[in-house]
């Protein structure tokens, strides 16, 4: 499914990772979940593709084009929790990895141009696309399922794997232009029982970002039946329904509306 995408590499301070990259337009960043690359991650960046839009896919994780399975998820986990790229209990802080996406951002606008950048992150991601509102490029973050710092005891259920300053600046970007911000739009999306992305979290944007959030959260029972997961999470990949009019394919298209409104202006 990788076949119509560039591998190209990008390096920031010594790290070099691969991204995929497809399309033209401006530029979106589709950042995987556990376990890495999968198919059904690839359609999702390929709908971005069409809409009319660059996609930049960073490998950050496993084997790209690779199938999600029960072995391949666990391993990649094991991976996660003792890399030093990913913090992955950090409640304040965000993962070091965050620095070399904001650099993929900034690369990734000047080489596709127009008004921004967007980015979705998804699962151990999901929060990233906030970190990454430190880079002025990027303007249109879209969370989707996100679950660090893994959500163990309460006060980690309602953070958002940011670290002050970070959490600051999306506050700014997000007021309203007649009190000095920048009015910008943060979008969310998960499965109303997903205990991995617990709703802890949506309170919390709710709370501080105000209409500048746009939650959505669907009924698991709309999620995929046969999903290889053990339970409803990944809303735009392997518990997406591909049928108009399923909840989860309707998601999908509001993630793609959103960044045509906020990239494009349509």
């Amino acid at each position: 499914m990788l076949s119509d995408y560039q591998k190209t590499e990008f390096t920031h301070e010594g790290e070099t990772k691969p991204v995929y990259t497809r399309g033209m337009g401006p530029a979106v960043i589709v950042i995987h979940e556990i376990p890495g690359i999968t198919p059904e991650g690839v359609r999702f960046a390929d709908w971005v593709v069409d809409a009319g839009f660059r996609v930049y896919m960073p490998e950050l994780l496993g084997i790209a084009g690779k199938p999600l399975t029960t072995p391949y998820a666990l391993r990649s986990i094991a991976k996660l929790c003792i890399s030093r790229e990913f913090h992955v209990l950090a409640a304040h802080r965000s993962s070091p990895v965050t620095d070399w996406l904001r650099a993929l951002a900034r690369h990734a606008h000047e080489e596709a141009g127009g008004k921004g950048v967007g980015a979705i992150g998804m699962c151990f991601s999901g929060n990233f696309a906030l970190s990454m509102m430190m880079e002025p490029s990027l303007m249109a973050p879209v969370l989707s399922q996100p679950s660090m710092p893994f959500p163990l005891g309460a006060e980690r259920k309602a953070a958002l794997h940011l670290s002050p300053r970070e959490w600051q600046c999306v506050k700014d970007r997000c007021a309203p232009v007649e009190e000095g911000g920048r009015g910008d739009k943060v979008l969310g999306l998960r499965f109303k029982g997903d205990r991995l992305s617990p709703p802890e979290k949506f309170e919390t944007l709710r709370r501080e970002l105000g209409d500048a959030f746009e939650g959505i959260e669907l009924d698991d029972s709309t999620a995929n039946p046969d999903s290889p997961a053990p339970q409803p999470h990944s809303v735009v990949t392997n518990d997406l329904i591909d049928r108009d009019g399923e909840p989860t394919r309707e998601a999908a298209k509001r993630v793609i509306s959103f960044f045509r409104e906020r990239l494009l202006g349509t």
